[in-house]
């Protein structure tokens, strides 16, 4: 998530890999199962795969086999994986950008209050011809973003994993979105195919892409940057050790593809 001017209670258990367990409604991860990757359907007969739901506005489009964001002037959208949450554990994406400032991201750590939220009748921005927010729309923005309604809900209660090449260093691909920075993302040619690869581990985050360390992150550090604009993060909310992901989408003009997320038990 960039500019937006121009995606429950902790378990009282340990959670250490990603194999399946039923809790509370909801699989969640364990020690039980292989240390191979294990793929989560993105596509099925043509359509977004069951297990996946949409919360806020946009769409994704299925394209050649993957998800293609499909982002609305209204707002901010996310796809919410529900059918399991994941602790300890690697996340494998693999994405590409259509350009350097499309933008989305990757979400962990949501807690199971986003259930709650997969209806919300969020409030409706609107734009200029150019595609900038009006005054209207931005107020409309900022009061999503307050209240935690629809995708906002996974923004103040969850870490995006930012995907946008063009952001500043708190904001860009790779970055925990505000929380910290990332290092200047690896070349690519424009379009191609990227994998990052989230590591999950207790406090910890870790972000590669492409086979390269961009960031680490600590939720429990003591120097955690303040949140400095509205749209950033809450730092107050205490993210579970097991949590949904999810795939946002962004701004109209932000094109970004998933072709596949994996996961695997560490």
């Amino acid at each position: 998530m960039r500019r937006l001017l121009g995606l429950s209670a902790l378990l009282l258990i340990t959670i250490t890999g990603c194999a399946k367990n039923e809790v509370g409604g909801a699989k969640t991860s364990s020690r039980q199962g292989g240390n191979e990757w294990r793929s989560i359907p993105l596509v099925k007969d043509g359509k977004v795969a069951p297990g996946w739901a949409h919360l806020g506005y946009g769409s994704f489009a299925v394209d050649d086999g993957a998800l293609r964001t499909d982002a609305d002037e209204r707002g901010l959208g996310l796809l919410l994986y529900t059918g399991e949450k994941f602790g300890d554990c690697q996340v494998r994406v693999i994405y590409r950008a259509e350009k350097p400032t499309s933008n989305a991201g990757v979400f962990i750590r949501i807690d199971d209050g986003v259930r709650e939220h997969l209806k919300d009748k969020t409030p409706a921005a609107t734009r200029s011809e150019s595609g900038t927010l009006t005054p209207e729309g931005m107020k409309a923005m900022q009061e999503a973003s307050e209240k935690e309604l629809g995708a906002w809900y996974a923004v103040h209660h969850g870490y995006e994993v930012q995907i946008a090449d063009a952001g500043d260093e708190f904001h860009r691909t790779g970055a925990i979105y505000s929380f910290t920075k990332a290092t200047s993302v690896p070349p690519k040619s424009p379009g191609a195919w990227r994998e990052m690869l989230i590591t999950l581990k207790g406090t910890d985050v870790f972000v590669d892409l492409d086979g390269q360390r961009v960031s680490e992150f600590d939720s429990e550090s003591e120097d955690l940057p303040p949140r400095k604009q509205w749209h950033e993060p809450r730092r107050e909310h205490k993210r579970p050790p097991a949590g949904h992901i999810g795939l946002q989408v962004h701004d109209p003009g932000d094109v970004v593809w998933f072709k596949e997320v994996s996961v695997k038990p560490l």
